[in-house]
């Protein structure tokens, strides 16, 4: 499974699930993706260190 945040790939039995309310599950790798997702509320195309900000900058390039 991958990060929902950074989208980097979770070990298995590694990482933490996090459910929302709604039924929504979300993976993360680690507590930095966790708090900018959620209490930080970042996205993840506008944070230089994850995987989707580096996919777009080079569809741009």
């Amino acid at each position: 499974m991958k990060c929902s945040f950074c989208k980097i790939n979770i070990e298995k039995g590694k990482g933490k699930m996090y459910v929302k309310k709604s039924g929504q599950k979300l993976y993360f790798c680690s507590g930095k993706c966790e708090k900018n997702m959620l209490k930080l509320k970042r996205k993840a195309r506008e944070t230089k260190w994850t995987e989707e900000y580096k996919k777009e900058k080079e569809v741009k390039k």
